[in-house]
């Protein structure tokens, strides 16, 4: 799959990389050996967001700081896969593929270039070969000023403090108990201690980052992490840039002005010509600056708290500003709390993606819109709203495709353009509408149903907030979720 990148028809290029898939087998996807996040604060990781994290053993480690990646749980999961099975741990991609007509991500993953290049060298490969990922994710700390209600302690230090002042929230699955991490041996690092898995991930450093094509560091809040800066001066200061890094850094720009100044500071180190700031060349192919938000106004701020949504659209045009040859993406963790005021998010990143390309970006795209469906807690997911609200769901989808094409038919062309919304921005909208309309199991409905309740009512006594008067539109089910949540039988 070397040449696939030639191939633009989207459609065309995803059917082809999937029929490669399955020549291997139904459950083969490249991101096994090309992609891994890893948690150093956890000493865990996973080699996409969908499946759970495992632990990385110390002694694996000590032995070879690879196995930050490549852990022996990791090289079975790539062995079922070239033995043509499904391994359990990616049902994400089993659910999507086998409920509708949608490609999974376990295709897109592949189709990337810093995978599809790669699939002979792995299909020929044995099972339990060491390899350099090339798309690596790393979480330092879980130092945060936000609490994300789908969030927990094992990425966000603030989330600690409520879980350590209040305990376990009161659901049926006792939401961020930190007794249960303790046990569980999820309980992060902190910061300011020693974490043999970072010390490890400085010895393989070195020799990673020359065989890396995607760097991504989040966290946590990274700008609040001391190594996220550390990267980033080793970037400007080495003698051996690689200049095919696409390089990454999520951030909820809710920080301090000065690290948001001292981002821009380095970023534009990084990537500026020599005319500009005074540096040989870029360091790196690519800068992209990573960035959340689910929704809009003060119902985005409810969903993430400690959010000052103004000051974060704020920090987005300063940024989109001040550095010219960056990329922002917006991940938006599509969930319950996104229903009502998604439309203006996409209406507003519209805007934005128009304002930013006719002023200084003719080489390409400044933003990005991102979604995808949460799937944990169940409670919050949006499978756990009444059935009516589906049709809001396939509206931001439509409303996606309507602005792309309207775009398209202005300026006369065939394919979507950098200045407006792409068939993938489309698609991932679309399948969260068909896992919205999915069969569920009533009793498991019914249940996580009364945790919302239950959740967001201790949300509200902890936090001085007011789901009702934020989500106006929610009353009539808040309050069957309310009479579900005293009904013994779901507790």
């Amino acid at each position: 799959m070397k040449d696939i990148e030639k191939i633009l028809d989207p459609v065309k290029k995803y059917t082809t990389v999937r029929e490669s898939l399955n020549k291997v087998g139904c459950g083969m996807c490249l991101a096994k050996w090309t992609q891994v996040t890893i948690h150093l604060h956890l000493g865990r990781n996973h080699s996409c967001h969908h499946p759970d994290t495992h632990p990385i053993p110390i002694a694996e480690v000590k032995k070879d700081p690879s196995a930050l990646h490549n852990t022996l749980f990791k090289k079975q999961k790539r062995k079922e896969m070239l033995e043509g099975k499904r391994p359990s741990e990616c049902g994400y991609c089993w659910n999507v593929e086998d409920n509708s007509n949608e490609f999974s991500d376990r295709t897109f993953k592949s189709s990337e270039p810093w995978s599809a290049p790669h699939y002979d060298e792995i299909v020929n490969s044995p099972w339990d070969k060491n390899i350099y990922p090339k798309y690596v994710e790393v979480a330092f700390a879980n130092t945060c000023n936000l609490k994300c209600s789908y969030c927990g302690p094992s990425f966000s230090s603030a989330w600690v403090q409520e879980a350590e002042q209040f305990g376990a929230y009161p659901t049926t699955d006792n939401f961020n108990d930190i007794k249960w991490m303790q046990e569980q041996g999820r309980m992060p690092f902190k910061q300011k201690d020693y974490n043999p898995y970072v010390e490890a991930f400085w010895k393989w450093w070195p020799d990673l980052y020359q065989n890396l094509q995607t760097f991504r560091i989040t966290g946590g809040e990274p700008l609040l992490a001391k190594d996220t800066w550390k990267v980033l001066d080793y970037i400007i200061e080495t003698n051996t840039p690689n200049e095919k890094l696409n390089l990454s850094i999520n951030s909820n720009l809710s920080v301090p002005d000065n690290l948001i100044d001292k981002l821009i500071e380095k970023v534009n180190r990084i990537t500026l010509p020599t005319n500009l700031i005074g540096s040989s060349e870029s360091k790196v192919n690519e800068f992209v600056l990573f960035t959340s938000v689910d929704g809009w106004g003060k119902q985005a701020e409810y969903g993430r708290s400690g959010l000052e949504f103004n000051k974060f659209w704020d920090n987005l045009n300063k940024i989109l500003t001040k550095c010219p040859k960056l990329t922002i993406s917006i991940m938006s963790t599509y969930n319950a709390l996104s229903v009502p005021t998604y439309h203006k998010l996409i209406d507003e990143v519209h805007n934005m993606k128009i304002q930013y390309y006719s002023k200084s970006r003719a080489w390409g795209s400044a933003l990005g819109l991102d979604a995808s469906y949460l799937r944990h807690p169940l409670h919050q997911a949006v499978q756990v709203l009444p059935q009516e609200f589906s049709t809001h769901i396939k509206g931001h989808a439509d409303q996606v495709k309507d602005l792309m094409n309207a775009e398209m038919k202005k300026h006369n062309h065939t394919w979507p353009s950098p200045w407006t919304y792409s068939d993938m921005e489309h698609t991932k909208l679309s399948r969260i509408y068909d896992w919205m309309i999915a069969p569920q199991d009533e009793v498991l409905l019914n249940k996580s149903r009364a945790n919302f309740y239950r959740f967001f009512n201790a949300h509200d006594e902890r936090r001085g907030t007011d789901f009702i008067k934020t989500f106006p539109e929610y009353e009539d089910f808040f309050n069957h979720c309310k009479e579900l949540s005293i009904n013994g039988k779901y507790n």
